[in-house]
């Protein structure tokens, strides 16, 4: 039936659950219903999106690996200067490593091999190639989860409650 976008009790992303999981936090009064879709599980009880724990849980934070993979996924798979999409993206560094720029999640976006060679050796500005947004670190890795849920259409409801989307 879906999934559900799950809430500290300051806001913030937790996880994705099962809705049946997310109903049974609302039935022991664990959690409120924030959003909720067109569906209804039994009359009365619409289905919920977006759920938010009342007591605060502490996460420990976790540091996010600079991959290949992983920011390919930040950028959506798609180029940061002609929004390209495809196989065959390469990673460019914004300012070139031969000027001091070095490997970070600020420094480096998804390119189309085209756009990578055209861009060469110098900054975006002097390429006269403006980046679509500017690179920056994940949040968590939750990030990317609920960033391809929006970005897929399922659930656009979510939006609101990721930072930088």
């Amino acid at each position: 039936m879906g999934k559900v976008l799950v809430l500290n009790a300051s806001y913030e992303p937790l996880n994705v659950t099962s809705w049946r999981r997310a109903v049974v936090l609302l039935l022991k009064q664990k959690a409120e219903q924030i959003e909720h879709n067109e569906r209804t599980i039994y009359p009365g009880m619409p289905l919920p999106s977006v759920i938010r724990l009342r007591h605060y849980i502490r996460v420990p934070y976790k540091q996010i690996a600079l991959t290949r993979k992983n920011i390919l996924s930040r950028d959506n798979h798609c180029c940061q200067y002609c929004a390209y999409r495809g196989d065959d993206l390469t990673l460019d560094h914004v300012v070139p490593r031969s000027r001091g720029g070095g490997d970070s999640w600020e420094n480096m976006v998804a390119a189309c091999v085209r756009c990578n060679i055209k861009k060469g050796n110098r900054t975006p500005k002097e390429a006269k190639m403006p980046l679509r947004r500017p690179p920056r670190r994940p949040h968590s890795s939750l990030y990317f989860e609920l960033t391809r849920q929006v970005d897929s259409g399922r659930h656009q409801e979510w939006r609101k409650y990721i930072i930088g989307a």
